[in-house]
């Protein structure tokens, strides 16, 4: 590929990505049902027929916006939790808040329909990344002091990551802010932590 072709491959991922984000947006404030074409060409900055030309229906655009939203917190996690300068608490508060905490507090009351439309038109996507989460974040317990002091006790680094997750999905419809829930999930790690001393 050469200097202009790379160039202009750089654009246009740019250009998707500030469309996503834009999406994202529009999404999460109207839903899925009354989300139009035109509400989010006129928040990314596009003409209607210039968001036409990326997306010719409005499940074909929220598909690419969730596999994009996903891929993207998914690098986001594996960044996180590879940083082992870091101790594994902050680790997990960081990759969790990339993967749940971030999204806190931005679905309006309109919205209540996106997670059937997800699950409806790409649940499968949905679930293999959760998956996939669940697995990395296993993989950064595995070796450390916190899984030794469970796995005397007879609990698997595995069940551990399941309580997080299910903990953090809790603060996420609790919270009210993204502050909100890192303030609470880290507190459910020092509880979970204490048992390493």
């Amino acid at each position: 590929m050469n200097g202009a072709a790379r160039r202009s491959s750089s654009v246009d991922e740019f250009r998707k990505q500030n469309l996503f984000e834009a999406a994202v947006g529009v999404f999460a404030r109207y839903g899925f049902r009354k989300t139009s074409m035109e509400e989010v060409a006129t928040a990314a900055g596009l003409s209607r027929q210039g968001l036409y030309l990326h997306f010719a229906t409005k499940e074909d655009l929220f598909r690419a916006m969730v596999n994009h939203v996903l891929a993207t917190s998914f690098r986001a996690v594996e960044k996180v939790l590879l940083q082992e300068e870091l101790t594994l608490d902050v680790r997990l508060l960081r990759a969790f808040d990339q993967w749940l905490g971030k999204y806190v507090g931005m679905l309006a009351a309109d919205a209540s329909d996106l997670v059937k439309a997800a699950q409806c038109l790409v649940g499968d996507v949905v679930t293999e990344y959760e998956q996939r989460f669940s697995e990395i974040t296993a993989a950064a317990m595995v070796d450390s002091p916190l899984a030794k002091a469970y796995g005397r006790s007879g609990i698997r680094v595995e069940q551990l990551v399941s309580t997080l997750v299910a903990t953090a999905r809790g603060l996420k419809t609790h919270c009210a802010t993204r502050a909100d829930f890192c303030a609470e999930f880290q507190s459910a790690l020092r509880v979970m932590f204490a048992k390493e001393h």
